[in-house]
Parts: C-alpha cells; sequence; structure tokens
C-alpha cells in the first residue's frame, strides 16, 4: 500500500470503525432479549395453569380438594429457546417468579421451566408439557390452552 493511502486509511477507518464495532458488540447482547417471548401475562397464565395442574394431581392422589387458583408475580425469564412440540414448534422458557396460594401470606420464589405452544393462527398459546416417549427419540405432549 502506498504510504500517502495507508496514512489516510489509519486516519479514517478508527471513526468509522468505533460506531461500527459498537453496533456490532451490542447486537448479540439485544438478540439474547425476548425477540417472540410471550407477553407477560402469558406467562402469569401458564405458570398459575401449570401450578394447578401440578397442585391438582396431588390432591387428588391423597384424596383432598385442590386449594384455587395461586397468584403468580414477578416473572423472570433467564434463558429462551426453540424447540419441537410433536409437529409444531414451541419455546422452552426457564427463570424463576414468585407466587402464593390463594388465602396463603407466604410468597414462595421458585424456579420454573416452562413449554409454550403457539395456536394455529397465532393468535393464542397453549401450555405444553412432556408426558413421556414412544420408542427412542419421540416425546408426547400434552397441551392445555391458556385463558385468553
Amino acid at each position: 500500500m502506498l504510504p500517502a493511502l495507508r496514512t489516510l486509511a489509519q486516519r479514517l477507518l478508527p471513526p468509522l470503525l468505533s460506531p461500527l464495532l459498537c453496533l456490532l458488540l451490542l447486537l448479540p447482547i439485544s438478540g439474547c432479549g425476548g425477540v417472540g417471548q410471550p407477553p407477560r401475562g402469558v406467562l402469569l397464565s401458564a405458570l398459575a395453569l401449570q401450578i394447578q395442574l401440578t397442585q391438582g394431581s396431588i390432591a387428588q392422589s391423597l384424596g383432598l380438594e385442590p386449594d384455587g387458583i395461586p397468584e403468580v408475580s414477578r416473572v423472570r425469564v433467564s434463558e429462551q429457546q426453540a424447540v419441537a412440540i410433536g409437529e409444531a414448534r414451541g419455546l422452552r422458557l426457564s427463570g424463576s417468579f414468585d407466587w402464593r396460594l390463594p388465602g396463603d401470606r407466604v410468597r414462595v420464589d421458585s424456579p420454573f421451566e416452562l413449554y409454550l405452544q403457539r395456536g394455529e393462527r397465532g393468535e393464542s398459546w397453549r401450555l405444553a408439557r412432556p408426558s413421556g416417549a414412544i420408542g427412542g427419540d419421540t416425546q408426547l405432549w400434552l397441551t392445555d390452552p391458556l385463558p385468553s
């Protein structure tokens, strides 16, 4: 490279590269955000339904009545990834949330792992729960609609 051209390149490149470098460094950070993440209301409903289903299953096993609808708040998603749920696409979300049972003053901070599937027209969400496997790799799923 010619000395004059090299000097010009050395003077012009740093001002141009600096904003470009900042942009490239910020893209992965913003890419980890909630792109495609369900709305907060969907997460709250899905977690409440998951607690109700678990609570109902335990109550049934013990011959008791379930306590009612839990109060779910402060959902913090720490990880999100696309997964296959049967023939459809879904999301696996994990993180933590606060909840308490009706009439209980104690609020519990719990970790969660949640599988969600978009409705056929993309207007609704379903809670998906693994229910076992057939053969080697085929996972069976139960899905329950979330209230709109």
